[in-house]
């Protein structure tokens, strides 16, 4: 189940969410990896630059959308993941107008799972590395 087409965008289930306000959008998905894009545009601190914050409910975002693809291939569509760590290093400031996370499964478990979250800037600079783990819920 990996979509890649450029043309995801957002999901009707997340419309009104943070995932909506933020201007996320998801670029390909699967259970093995999420790409989902933001605007730093309304994502700033008071500066100008992205907010640390903001980067991470990207990354949580993008492991999350891959935990619960996950869940749904395990146990249908009524499973969910939901976040229980998040661990991020911001590594670089950024001030440009998009920022990309890529979240790699690491585990993909039967009631856990673990990505890997590299966050770049539009040069594929990374600008922050974040681990989220997830855990499944079967509705």
């Amino acid at each position: 189940m990996h979509t890649s087409n450029g043309e995801i965008g957002l999901p009707p289930s997340w419309l009104d969410t943070l995932m909506h306000r933020m201007g996320m959008r998801i670029i390909s998905q699967s259970p093995e990896l999420t790409v989902i894009e933001m605007p730093i545009s309304g994502n700033t601190q008071p500066q100008g630059l992205l907010h640390g914050g903001a980067s991470a409910a990207l990354a949580e975002t993008a492991a999350s959308h891959s935990a619960i693809l996950h869940a749904q291939r395990l146990f249908g569509e009524n499973a969910v993941a939901v976040g229980v760590e998040l661990n991020i290093s911001h590594l670089k400031a950024e001030r440009g107008s998009l920022i990309r996370a890529t979240a790699e499964a690491v585990h993909l478990g039967r009631s856990s799972t673990v990505h890997t979250v590299r966050i770049t800037d539009e040069d594929h600079q990374l600008i922050a590395i974040a681990r989220v783990s997830n855990r499944i819920l079967n509705k």
